[in-house]
Formats: structure tokens, C-alpha cells, sequence
């Protein structure tokens, strides 16, 4: 049985035709991960769905505002807002929006090779809360990127962007933490701060001690803290920054090499060809001869 109303004001929806779904089959990289059907519904009064054998796809539900509900697997599930729910294929299931102050959700239908690598995410209710961290509006141009390629035409180069999307869409709630790692309040991370201290200070010599009191930390406490966040010592990491920028410096630069090092706070040429070496497995002069312009 399936229930809708008649369509809702402000509704956008894309069903991909047949033709195109079997060329996504077939292509090399939308094989992987590929939309069969994208949209949203705001205030979707009396919006229901009843599917005894399931959908062919996963069903991907986003709950941007009002209530809703979902049952699946013996369970019943109530959507509200932040909150959102992957329907996996083949199952039986049921949702539809509560008639009074009914949910405006983003939803779209995939399938693909590897949809496996989400099944840690699919067939639960998922909470992606708004915080100064949440990066709702990030996540959400990634759905704007797909439906708007989409709705220009289903070319290979547009069907396998969209799939790119998908992967990254998707990849965002399974990989919360790390989505959100960017908009992390550097302020209240000591060692987000010390890494900054460290790339703004590249052309002096710091020690562990001046970079711990810049903190307000004994040297060993913050020792100790970098190591068990980063698993490398403040100064192994500060010395690793210090390689990275000469190696800009060597491919974008005409800069000496005497200079890059004297520039970056080492004693001599031999001590930064050491270092250098020791970390990047090649010297100065056989980097820049590599990879210069």
C-alpha cells in the first residue's frame, strides 16, 4: 500500500530514468554508489509509504523541521529535527509525517556496489544536532550539488560527480568526528594551538619549553598531551612542519639552499640536509631536482 498526498507546496523531486539508472550500473564509478531518486518535501501533511518487500534502494530520510516517523525491523522510530534515518534495501518498512506539524525532509534513494561501506549507519536513527561544529550548511550544498547536477542533465561527467558527492555526503555522517574536526573552537584545543604557535613561528627555533609556556603548560605536561593526541613529540611534529615548508621553499622558490635552512632555524647546511633526509628519504638537492618547475 502506498499513501501520498498530492504533492506538497515547495516540493522538488528527481526520479532518474531507467536508461540512465542501467548506464550508472555500467560506468566504472557511479557503479559504486549512484541516486535513483532525490528530493524534498516541506510540511509534507499525510505523507505516508507502505512497503511490504521494501524498495529496491536505501532510502536516505533527513528531518530538517516538524515530526515524523519511521518503522522498520519491529521497531518504530520518530523523526524531528537533526534527526535522520538510512532505510536499507529489499526490508520492509513504513514512514509518514504526523499530521500535526508535520516533518520537511531531504531524501534520496541509492544503491550501489559498494553501499556496504555505510552499513554501520544504515537501519538507525541517526542524531546530527546544530552546534557551532555541525557544519549543517556544508553538508547540505553537498545535497544542493547533487540535485542541481542532476536536474542539468544526466551526462557521464555530471552522474559521476553526483556519485562523488554521494560518497562524501554519506562519508560526513559516518565519519562525524572527523567532518567536524574543521570547525573545531581552536580556542579551548591546547594542541590545535600549539600546532598553530608551531606554523607561525617555522622560521625561529623554538623549544619545547617555548612553546609550552606560549600555552601556559610546563614542557612535560604538554609533552605528554601532544604525544597521547598525535602520537608524535611537540618537537618531532614542529621539526616535521619545519621539512614541509622547505619543501615548498624548494619547489616554488629559487631560495639557496643555505638559505632555506639558515630561513627555517637550522645550524648549517649539513644539519638541515640531515633532517631533511631523515624525513623525506631524499636530499634537498635531489628533491628540488625532482620535483622543481
Amino acid at each position: 500500500m502506498e499513501k501520498i498526498a498530492d504533492g506538497f507546496k515547495g516540493e522538488r523531486s528527481i526520479s532518474i530514468p531507467d536508461s540512465i539508472r542501467d548506464y550508472q550500473v555500467g560506468n566504472e564509478i557511479t557503479k559504486q554508489l549512484y541516486i535513483t531518486h532525490i528530493g524534498y518535501y516541506p510540511h509534507a501533511k499525510y505523507h505516508f509509504r507502505e512497503r511490504s518487500a521494501g524498495a529496491k534502494e536505501n532510502i536516505f530520510f533527513y528531518c530538517e523541521s516538524g515530526h515524523g516517523w519511521i518503522s522498520y525491523g519491529g521497531e518504530k522510530y520518530e523523526l524531528t529535527k537533526n534527526k535522520a534515518f538510512i532505510l536499507p534495501a529489499n526490508e520492509a518498512h513504513a514512514y509518514g509525517a504526523f499530521n500535526i506539524n508535520p516533518w520537511s525532509i531531504y531524501w534520496f534513494h541509492f544503491c550501489g556496489e559498494n553501499t556496504q561501506m555505510f552499513s554501520s549507519i544504515i537501519g538507525k536513527l541517526i542524531h546530527l544536532e546544530e552546534s557551532d561544529r555541525s557544519r549543517y550548511s556544508d553538508r547540505f550544498l553537498l545535497f544542493e550539488e547533487m540535485y542541481q547536477n542532476l536536474e542539468m542533465g544526466y551526462s557521464p561527467e555530471n552522474l559521476e560527480y553526483v556519485s562523488f558527492c554521494l560518497m562524501h555526503f554519506l562519508a560526513s555522517i559516518k565519519y562525524l568526528n572527523q567532518f567536524r574536526e574543521i570547525k573545531k573552537v581552536k580556542e579551548t584545543d591546547v594542541i590545535q594551538k600549539g600546532i598553530l604557535y608551531m606554523k607561525e613561528n617555522l622560521e625561529k627555533r623554538l623549544n619545547l619549553d617555548d612553546i609550552a609556556r606560549h600555552l601556559g603548560y610546563s614542557g612535560s605536561r604538554f609533552g605528554s598531551l601532544f604525544l597521547a593526541k598525535t602520537s608524535s613529540s611537540p618537537m618531532a611534529y614542529y621539526n616535521r612542519l619545519k621539512i614541509q615548508r622547505a619543501c615548498t621553499y624548494l619547489q616554488f622558490s629559487d631560495l639557496k639552499l643555505k638559505e632555506i635552512g639558515f630561513r627555517l632555524g637550522f645550524y648549517d647546511p649539513f644539519h638541515f640536509s640531515k633532517a631533511f633526509k631523515q624525513e623525506m628519504e631524499i636530499t634537498p638537492r635531489e628533491y628540488r631536482k625532482r620535483y622543481k618547475e
